[in-house]
Parts: structure tokens; C-alpha cells; sequence
């Protein structure tokens, strides 16, 4: 999860920011901004790995903030001005964005940031695989034989756990970010902001719907590449 930082003057801009990030499913907003002395404070306190930043603002610019910080986060500029984009980049920043902001176009953006903190973050070593977990369902602690997963749906602050072994899946207070770091990614992959699949049942994927044995299962856009990485390429994607 990347932790975002939201700074602009205007306040319809942040309301268009915040409604960006919170599609985002890899973005996590900490805290919106109407100038940079309160993102200085926030900054000193809080661990930030992102920063949405609009340059022309009163008092200290976005230029100016960026200038001061001794260790900065990663930084996407968003202004109304192109002529500052030179100097922006000079800087190191990601990407440099104009108002207004298609979504399509800050998506792009986000992702250069999400591929960025992908890279630079250390491997894990490989823990020990387990063939089961437990999870809590009906006031019992319910075993789930991972490999009769074929897929998993988040509900708000539930899963549920759909079995080629049960017609009825296994419903469990978790969030569907806490079961897929319990499962293996080369197994288990997210395709949309609700639902985990499992790659060995899967049967075939056509007009963005993923067939399993029990279900068809929407892919979104922004998980499609991570599916054709683990199952070819675009070209067997139709």
C-alpha cells in the first residue's frame, strides 16, 4: 500500500484528488492538504511514500516545499501551468500532470509510482508454504484446504470463501488485502478490487469475465496486467 499525501489550495482540486486516490485500490490517502506548511507538518509525523502536489499556492509553493525537504517521498505535480514542468522534473519528480486531470491520465501516473515502490522494495524471503489456514466462521475455527479455493469475494469487512468441495462458501470477518498475504501469488491473484481467483481453477478468460468452475468472475482494468504476466501476455486475451 502506498501512503499518499493530498496538497492543493483549492479545495474542489482535493475533492477531485481524494476521489482519485480512493480508486486506486494500491493508494491509501493519510491526509488532504490546503498548503504546504500544513503538509510540513504532517510530513515531520507521518511516513509517506507519495505526494500529490499542486505547485501554484500561497505562502510556500509546491516548487519551494519540494526545495526544503531534506528526505522526500515520491512526488507527482499537478498544476494549471505548463511552463513549470522543466523545473519540476529537474527535481526528480514522477510525473507532471495539468488540471484538469482525466482519471485516465492520473492512473498512469499512479501506476509509474506503484511500479517505482515495486522495485524498491526489498524481497521477503520465502516463507514455508502451508496446504491449509484457518479462518473463523459460525464461532468455530473452520480449516480451508487451499487448494479447493477457486475464488474469494470481499464484502466490505467479509470474505467469502468459495470451495470446488461446497456449494456454499465459507463467509469469515476478514479483509480480502489480510487473505491474499496469506496466499502464495504465484497461485492466487487479484483481478478486481473484489475478488482473488485462484489460477489453477481458472478455465478461461474472455470479454473481461474469467470463468471458473462455480462462477464467472470480473477482471478491472487496473489487475489485467498482472493477469496476462501470469498467464502469457495480452495476445491470449480476448
Amino acid at each position: 500500500m502506498i501512503r499518499c499525501l493530498a496538497i492543493d489550495d483549492e479545495a474542489l482540486a482535493l475533492d477531485l484528488l481524494e476521489d482519485n486516490i480512493r480508486m486506486v485500490p494500491a493508494l491509501e490517502l493519510v491526509k488532504r492538504c490546503k498548503n504546504a506548511f500544513e503538509a510540513l507538518e504532517i510530513l515531520q509525523k507521518e511516513p509517506i511514500d507519495l505526494i500529490f502536489l499542486d505547485i501554484q499556492m500561497p505562502g510556500l509553493t509546491g516548487i519551494q516545499l519540494l526545495k526544503g525537504l531534506t528526505q522526500r517521498p515520491m512526488v507527482i505535480l499537478i498544476t494549471a501551468y505548463e511552463k513549470f514542468a522543466l523545473e519540476g522534473f529537474e527535481l526528480d519528480v514522477i510525473d507532471y500532470l495539468l488540471k484538469p486531470v482525466a482519471f485516465e491520465r492520473f492512473l498512469k501516473a499512479a501506476n509509474k509510482a506503484i511500479e517505482l515502490k515495486r522495485l524498491k522494495t526489498p524481497v521477503a524471503p520465502a516463507a514455508p508454504e502451508n496446504d491449509y489456514l484457518f479462518v473463523n466462521a459460525d464461532y468455530n475455527l473452520i480449516k480451508i484446504v487451499i487448494g479447493d479455493i477457486t475464488h474469494i469475494e470481499g464484502l466490505k469487512d467479509y470474505i467469502k470463501i468459495h470451495l470446488s468441495t461446497s456449494p456454499k462458501p465459507v463467509i469469515t470477518r476478514m479483509s480480502l488485502k489480510g487473505i491474499e498475504e496469506k496466499l502464495n501469488p504465484r497461485k492466487f491473484v487479484r483481478v478486481h478490487k473484489s475478488f482473488i481467483i485462484s489460477l489453477d481453477k481458472m478455465l478461461s478468460v474472455r470479454n473481461n469475465l474469467i470463468k471458473l468452475p462455480n462462477a464467472e468472475v470480473p477482471v478491472s482494468e487496473f489487475y489485467r496486467d498482472d493477469l496476462f504476466k501470469l498467464i502469457g501476455g495480452k495476445e491470449n486475451f480476448h
